[in-house]
């Protein structure tokens, strides 16, 4: 596969320069990429007016809860004791702008990082970062206490480059404003002090079950080995909607006790009796 064809099936998908996209992405789903991902990158740029990725810093920044610090439903750790935890601190990484990314978020969005100039936050655990006209726009909408900022800003599709709804963080915005998938969470700040961070999101290993949900809302291309497509944000946000609004647990699972899942589950339930 080259960067051309890349070029030619997201064109295809009727994407152009006027669109703004949040893309979630895996190289090695292409198969053989001439140029690599600095081609996948490139091609987006090229097709695309706005190109926003993930940009966060966990494995570097991110540190356990303090000691005897409980949030309510919130499914973390915390550090042992005093002693633990200053030790966990220490060794953890200060947030800076230029800090590799999480590589469990891939090599498509650190050669973006590298090759493409964007704008980066500075949420030190889940920081975006993106280029193109919209840009400053998307990322200003992320505060430390709104992480999904972009995502809500973001006035366009999200793209899947040869990954599943599993990496859809879309729906993790949908569901923080159903009062579910918000976690506290904690990482060595720029100044090197631990901060505390709200509004994580939680797991997505259930969220392919959104997908005949989105189907008809979807538009889909096959570029090299890669499944490509193409759904628009109000698209997920509406239909995660639908499916939480009918059941709570909707893309839970729900036979684990102690995954993030059932602590999310029972956010979106005290949310449902505050209202009652």
């Amino acid at each position: 596969m080259t960067g051309a064809d890349l070029v030619d099936g997201l064109r295809k998908l009727g994407l152009d320069r006027t669109s703004e996209v949040i893309v979630h992405s895996s190289l090695s789903s292409f198969g053989y990429v001439d140029g690599g991902a600095e081609a996948v990158c490139s091609a987006l740029t090229e097709v695309c007016g706005t190109v926003l990725m993930p940009a966060g810093t966990w494995d570097l920044t991110g540190i356990p809860a303090p000691p005897g610090l409980v949030r309510p439903h919130n499914a973390y750790w915390n550090a042992e004791g005093w002693p633990d935890f200053d030790k966990r601190v220490s060794e953890a990484t200060s947030f800076r702008p230029e800090l590799p990314i999480d590589r469990w978020l891939g090599t498509i969005p650190e050669t973006f990082r590298l090759t493409c100039s964007p704008f980066r936050t500075e949420h030190p655990l889940f920081s975006y970062q993106a280029a193109g006209p919209a840009a400053e726009r998307l990322l200003e909408a992320q505060r430390p206490d709104w992480p999904l900022g972009p995502l809500e800003a973001l006035d366009g599709d999200v793209l899947l480059l040869g990954v599943t709804h599993t990496s859809n963080t879309t729906i993790h915005l949908a569901e923080q404003y159903l009062g579910r998938s918000r976690f506290y969470r904690y990482a060595k700040s720029a100044d090197g002090l631990w901060v505390e961070l709200p509004n994580i999101p939680g797991e997505s290993h259930q969220f392919d079950l959104i997908e005949p949900v989105l189907r008809s809302a979807t538009k889909e291309i096959q570029i090299g080995n890669a499944r490509i497509r193409r759904i628009p944000k109000q698209a997920v946000l509406a239909a995660t909607r639908q499916l939480v609004e009918a059941d709570p647990a909707a893309l839970l699972c729900t036979d684990d006790p102690t995954c993030r899942c059932a602590a999310a589950l029972q956010q979106r339930l005290a949310s449902l009796a505050g209202k009652a």
